[in-house]
């Protein structure tokens, strides 16, 4: 007798059965319910995403074009004047064991322009830089249109824009530029340099043809050099003895890899931030998802006081709720989740980035909904199952 009397139990496909019915009795609250949880996970699956993606298109460049390059500059007297590069310090870094190439710019001070009717003012950032033969070994940029300065063009008025430059002066290849009063011809477009910005943005010409025709001295104001990976702090140490040896301390050596590093590096902090506010937003769809529980307890009275009439005991009803809660904030994680992926890709495609949404976003997101419907679950079914069943059919 003991054994008839004693409560059936439920299987976890019976459970889920039953708080999967008492949602389909409510689809616009668990709708709207949901949409708070799919808001606030849909958020921070597309802001890891997203930023997974930039990092991913970062990396990929650091790959491509290398961490070996260094960057010497003139930094500044003890007087605090600008200082020089000696001539001779282009042939005396590349006398360096271990570096494999070096090429230079000489920052003439002359504005490009794109015809003689231009007022001087409006120079668009843009300046005419001399530039060595082998720049472009060193910077490892190719030639978009047409071809890189040759010993023979060096000494002519032929220019090479860079990307930026080009794309302002709205030029191609055979037009010609306004440079100091004379005309000078493009003959080159380069593609677009990351390691070394200031390249975009300038005008290119030969040594040769600087000093006849612009009245430049011959000092080099930057070299870049490439060398072997495992030398290049080695080579960083004796750049400034080497490229001025009377006056090293007025040298400045850079490593250009080292800004793209810093800028995923800053891209992961601001994701941190957004990934705080996607937290706060998955706390207010859990806050929702309480409400709309304890509403459909106090709504639903007569339905606990008739199971428990018919033999349901306290854990019974807590399990309904409960599930009730973790499939309403599943649903909303689910949803959320595919929002996000479907938010990064698109923004991937649209930035033409490498769409990467990593598997412990997804998986933590889905976590957090079932934390989060635990949570707000547990006070609603705790509340209907201490509910007495004549007391709920009596008020019902």
């Amino acid at each position: 007798m003991a054994d008839r009397l004693r409560p059936g139990r439920l299987a976890w496909g019976d459970q889920v059965r039953v708080g999967a019915s008492g949602l389909r009795a409510r689809p616009a609250r668990v709708i709207l319910s949901a949409l708070g949880i799919a808001i606030g996970i849909a958020t921070m699956v597309a802001v890891v995403g997203i930023s997974s993606s930039s990092k991913a298109r970062l990396l990929a460049e650091l790959d491509e074009l290398g961490t070996n390059l260094l960057r010497v500059t003139p930094g500044q007297t003890l007087f605090g004047d600008a200082a020089n590069l000696p001539a001779e310090s282009l042939a005396m870094v590349r006398r360096i064991g271990p570096v494999l190439t070096a090429g230079s710019t000489g920052d003439t001070g002359e504005p490009v322009f794109r015809s003689d009717r231009i007022p001087a003012a409006q120079t668009s950032g843009l300046t005419v830089r001399a530039a060595s033969l082998d720049l472009l070994d060193s910077l490892q940029t190719a030639v978009r249109h047409g071809t890189w300065l040759n010993e023979a063009t060096a000494a002519q008025r032929a220019v090479v824009l860079g990307s930026l430059a080009a794309q302002r002066l709205g030029l191609r290849v055979g037009h010609q530029v306004w440079i100091k009063g004379q005309w000078w011809t493009v003959t080159g477009i380069l593609d677009s340099t990351p390691l070394a910005p200031e390249i975009d943005r300038s005008a290119l010409i030969g040594y040769p043809a600087a000093g006849t025709y612009l009245q430049y001295e011959g000092y080099p104001t930057t070299i870049y050099t490439r060398s072997e990976e495992t030398a290049v702090t080695d080579v960083r140490e004796v750049l400034p003895r080497t490229a001025n040896p009377e006056h090293p301390e007025e040298v400045e050596v850079s490593r250009p890899s080292d800004a793209l590093s810093a800028r995923a590096a800053a891209d992961s902090a601001f994701t941190n931030l957004l990934l705080g506010i996607g937290a706060v937003a998955l706390l207010v769809g859990g806050v929702g998802v309480a409400n709309t529980m304890v509403i459909s307890v106090l709504e639903r009275r007569r339905e606990i006081g008739l199971r428990r009439s018919l033999g349901a005991t306290k854990g019974q009803v807590r399990g309904q709720f409960l599930t009730e809660s973790l499939l309403l904030s599943g649903l909303g994680g689910v949803a959320g989740a595919l929002l996000g992926t479907l938010v990064t890709v698109g923004y991937a495609a649209w930035r033409d980035l490498p769409a990467v949404v990593p598997l412990w976003a997804l998986g933590g997101g889905l976590a957090a909904t079932l934390l989060v419907g635990t949570v707000a679950g547990i006070y609603p079914a705790m509340r209907a199952a201490r509910m007495s069943p004549t007391l709920a059919l009596s008020t019902a």
